[in-house]
């Protein structure tokens, strides 16, 4: 045979008994190129037929056995090299638990297998957009920060002037003030995306504005006394409480509603995810209004006399409310009495302010101190003296305490931990603060007083960043009709308010037993109890008397069985903790016992 490499034409005047011979294309993970040679050509054409079916049967179709890759490379490597990090690259513990929710299901307690089953796939779909978001956090656009004064300055003698002019043009913007010395002293209140801006002059003058367009909504002149103003679901309502009756406007200034059972409002605080409008009147009464529906959902006399002092808790919708007594009482729609009573100062209360993860809670006295309690134990872990006492208080979105104290402004940073003598920023300002808010997603912290309005810079304040589902400052008009229309369709019913969220995934298992027991009673057998064995029946002559005495003994004795086994893994359970106590502990009468 002869071997033309390298010619398109075959030799012989039909090319009988020559066979063209064309390179092989050859791949750069293959190696380096083999000669080809006649000599090479036999021992291709001898290699076993089942080498390639080896290769696929042992790799299991692996990128290897198509490529023809040694197994001692590395899988899933072109380049034949080991990655030196394989996997994904591991969290942080801290990171993970900042965007955990809740304690996990407990899957032993589950009554069958199939709710098992869907309970651990619940509990890997909440890990993973938990891990997902601990790794996303990477690409957040913004970073929180606060105000850091030079060695030996403290912060709090930074001017407001200073920081405008310390900041970026549109930073410095949002410190402005407005002189309205007319209808004052003003209360205020933020959206929760933190657009726009509600002002009340107690002289009857309410404005809505765009506060960081300073573009005017609305404002009207009521020709009432106002005591209160807040925002509703979303900037196209609001509410205003006036002298006699309780009020709803548009962004336009049209009355939409005057409520004549909410008479003598004092304050006002709006849960959002229950659409409820929570209300406290001079009359000691607690109501709470359903805007979705314009339903009185309860009216609670507290027997505390004049409310005056009101907050909310953001993260169970419970409302604190202050007393002239020096308690503070804890409210929830379902309830007629408060579900917690505590004594926190000598006189009156004046203010009450509960932080965004409801644990910590802030409230100041007649007593002139200012104490943070925790709501998990209900004890006090810090107190400060002020000079002339808070009047005002409220917490940002990072953990920033807002004091108002006269006409001073003082904020104080890490209030869990300590509480420090000197505050983080002061201000000063024109006449005493009437209303004090910190705008969501901005550091910016509002404050209403006697001749108007002052936007105070807070480096820190408020959250770097926005979840654009859940509020979103840039939304358009077409994104809110949606936002509201889902927001209404996952309301929380007002019955589920509890002091204690976590509770309405549990079962009451005292009170199932009670009911279990009052069932039995009532009907004179227990229906959840075990039938009696009943064999059944074969045929063939099979379901004879004996035999289904037989079968009903076998399954008696397999009953008793498991009970004897139990009993006995209890007694040496008992055993076992009887050795590993103490010797002093065991009396002299122990080795008579069973």
């Amino acid at each position: 045979m002869e071997v033309v490499a390298g010619s398109g034409m075959q030799g012989g005047p039909a090319g009988a008994g020559k066979k063209k011979l064309t390179k092989k294309l050859q791949r750069y993970w293959e190696g380096a190129s083999q000669p080809d040679t006649p000599e090479a050509a036999p021992l291709r054409a001898k290699r076993p037929r089942n080498e390639k079916s080896r290769l696929r049967a042992g790799a299991e179709g692996s990128l290897e056995a198509r490529k023809g890759l040694p197994a001692s490379g590395a899988a899933g490597q072109i380049s034949g090299k080991r990655d030196p990090f394989p996997g994904a690259a591991p969290l942080p513990l801290h990171k993970v638990k900042k965007f955990q929710r809740g304690q996990k299901s407990q899957l032993a307690g589950a009554s069958s297998r199939r709710l098992r089953d869907h309970l651990a796939s619940l509990e890997q779909r909440v890990e993973l957009a938990t891990q997902q978001a601990a790794r996303m956090e990477l690409l957040l656009p913004e970073e929180p920060g606060f105000l850091e004064g030079d060695p030996g300055e403290d912060t709090c003698t930074i001017a407001q002037a200073d920081i405008a002019e310390a900041t970026d043009i549109v930073s410095a913007t949002k410190h402005f003030e407005l002189r309205l010395n007319q209808f004052g002293p003003y209360r205020m209140d933020y959206t929760r995306p933190g657009r726009h801006l509600l002002l009340g002059g107690r002289r009857g003058h309410v404005a809505a504005l765009d506060w960081q367009t300073k573009s005017l909504l609305c404002e009207i002149n009521v020709m009432e006394t106002v005591t209160d103003v807040t925002w509703l679901h979303t900037e196209t309502m609001f509410a205003v409480a006036q002298r006699r009756w309780l009020y709803v406007y548009d962004n336009q200034g049209v009355e939409l509603n005057c409520l004549k059972r909410f008479n003598g409002v004092l304050r006002m605080e709006f849960l959002p995810y229950h659409f409820l409008l929570a209300t406290a009147s001079e009359t000691g009464f607690l109501q709470y209004l359903d805007i979705s529906v314009g339903k009185e959902v309860a009216a609670i006399c507290t027997r505390g006399g004049r409310l005056g002092v009101m907050g909310q808790n953001p993260a169970n919708a419970i409302i604190h409310l202050g007393h002239s007594n020096g308690t503070v009482t804890l409210w929830s729609p379902n309830v007629k009495e408060p579900l917690v009573r505590m004594l926190c100062h000598q006189g009156g209360v004046r203010a009450v302010a509960v932080d965004s993860s409801g644990t910590y809670m802030a409230t100041s006295g007649l007593d002139r101190k200012l104490r943070v309690y925790d709501l998990r134990t209900y004890q006090p872990l810090h107190s400060l003296v002020l000079p002339m006492g808070a009047g005002h208080l409220a917490f940002s979105q990072r953990g920033l305490l807002g004091a108002a104290c006269g006409d001073v402004v003082q904020v104080y940073r890490d209030v869990p931990m300590h509480l420090p003598r000197k505050p983080y920023l002061s201000h000063t300002l024109p006449r005493a603060a009437h209303g004090l808010r910190f705008c969501p997603f901005e550091d910016v912290l509002g404050v209403g007083h006697g001749s108007g309005i002052t936007s105070l810079l807070v480096p820190g304040a408020g959250q770097a960043n926005f979840d654009a589902l859940e509020n979103n400052p840039f939304r358009s008009q077409k994104q809110r009709q949606e936002w509201e229309v889902k927001a209404l369709l996952e309301k929380i019913p007002s019955e589920l308010i509890t002091l204690d969220p976590r509770q309405l995934g549990q079962v009451d298992a005292i009170t199932m037993e009670q009911k279990h027991q009052e069932r039995v009673a009532r009907l004179g057998f227990d229906p959840q109890a075990k039938p009696a064995f009943q064999p059944r029946r074969k045929l063939k002559g099979r379901s004879s008397a004996g035999n289904l005495l037989r079968r009903k003994k076998k399954v008696a004795n397999e009953e008793q069985r498991t009970k004897i086994r139990k009993s006995l893994e209890q007694q040496q359970e008992a055993e076992g903790e009887l050795k590993a106590a103490p010797r002093a502990q065991r009396s002299a009468l122990d080795r008579f016992r069973k």
